[in-house]
């Protein structure tokens, strides 16, 4: 009988370590297919001037392409009057010459201005876009762009953010008189 019971549990055993062995192996399998994605994951690069910005890689077309590096400017909070300039940066992903016919701004207080130049292939180009920035209060804000960008004849990018009002002047309060130099 001591036989037996020996015998089921080293077979136990074994065919424990067995299964910790296949677990093991298909937790290193994970690990090494989880470092392969992350590898593949752009990394960030850093211009010298700026911090570092997300790249995104696009696969090249044939006519001309745009890729933004970022579609959405967010201000954030900003003081009455502060500078509304930014840019949007993208990318001529396509094998022939991106020329950006237009820009037009949602409403008057969104103005973009047009890169001149065509952006060669591989090339970059900025869209400034300036908010004015003498209205209080949360805003969202579109730029259309028309191109020749193949199947994008024309994009929209965003700005948004909160305007804060001017602080208000506090005006110091009359000192307090003692009640035994008031005049009756």
């Amino acid at each position: 009988m001591k036989k037996i019971v020996l015998l089921v549990a080293f077979a136990i055993a074994g065919t424990t370590v067995t299964f910790a062995q296949e677990a093991t192996k298909t937790e290193v399998k994970k690990e090494k297919k989880a470092k392969k994605s992350k590898e593949a994951i752009p990394t960030k690069v850093f211009d010298g001037a700026k911090p570092a910005a997300a790249t995104t890689t696009a696969a090249q077309i044939e006519g001309a392409g745009m890729v933004f590096e970022n579609e959405t400017i967010d201000y954030g909070t900003i003081p009455h009057n502060a500078d509304g300039k930014r840019e949007f940066v993208f990318t001529n992903n396509g094998k022939k010459d991106l020329i950006i016919s237009s820009t037009q701004g949602s409403c008057g207080c969104t103005v973009p201005t047009t890169p001149k130049d065509p952006i060669p292939p591989g090339g970059k180009g900025v869209i400034g876009v300036k908010y004015a920035t003498d209205r209080v209060g949360a805003f969202t804000k579109t730029v259309t762009i028309s191109s020749n960008a193949e199947g994008m004849p024309s994009k929209v990018v965003t700005i948004k953010g909160t305007v804060l009002p001017d602080p208000t002047p506090v005006t110091p309060a009359e000192p307090a008189i003692p009640a035994e130099n008031k005049k009756s």
